[in-house]
């Protein structure tokens, strides 16, 4: 049995099969997963219902199983900072945020580097994050 927390059979495969520097994107609910999904890219809907589950809780349990060294957000074209950015913050802490306007984060989510595109039903706005995997030391 494993020992983090992690236990979807799809998204352990999907990230067993990347490497360093392949890309994990979490998305809320509005995010347009279907016309911007990546060549290389699993899709996973955990979309249960509206606000369930949220970015957070996917976030916070991809965290137990893989190494993070870049996170990108997508900021509003106002520039004004969202509610989420505090969550992972506090998610991420060794990490500064990059943040990228909306279509060129949807261009960075798409490329050949996202392994896995994980569709949440979270309401919040603007609750997207693409990480990039870093690598495990010994």
């Amino acid at each position: 049995m494993l020992k983090h927390r992690l236990l979807h059979p799809e998204i352990l495969y999907a990230i067993a099969s990347a490497g360093h520097g392949s890309k994990i994107l979490i998305t809320d609910g509005n995010y347009p997963a279907s016309t911007k999904e990546g060549v290389c890219t699993e899709t996973v809907y955990l979309n249960l219902a509206p606000g369930i589950i949220k970015v957070t809780d996917a976030l916070n349990t991809i965290l137990s199983a893989v190494e993070i060294e870049e996170a990108y957000v997508m900021t509003p074209a106002t520039g004004e900072e969202p509610e989420i950015y505090k969550e992972f913050r506090q998610l991420l802490p060794h990490l500064s945020l990059i943040k990228l306007g909306r279509f060129e984060f949807y261009e960075q989510a798409s490329s050949s580097d996202t392994c896995l595109q994980i569709v949440t039903g979270d309401q919040r706005l603007y609750a997207n994050i693409l990480l990039t995997i870093g690598v495990v030391k010994p």
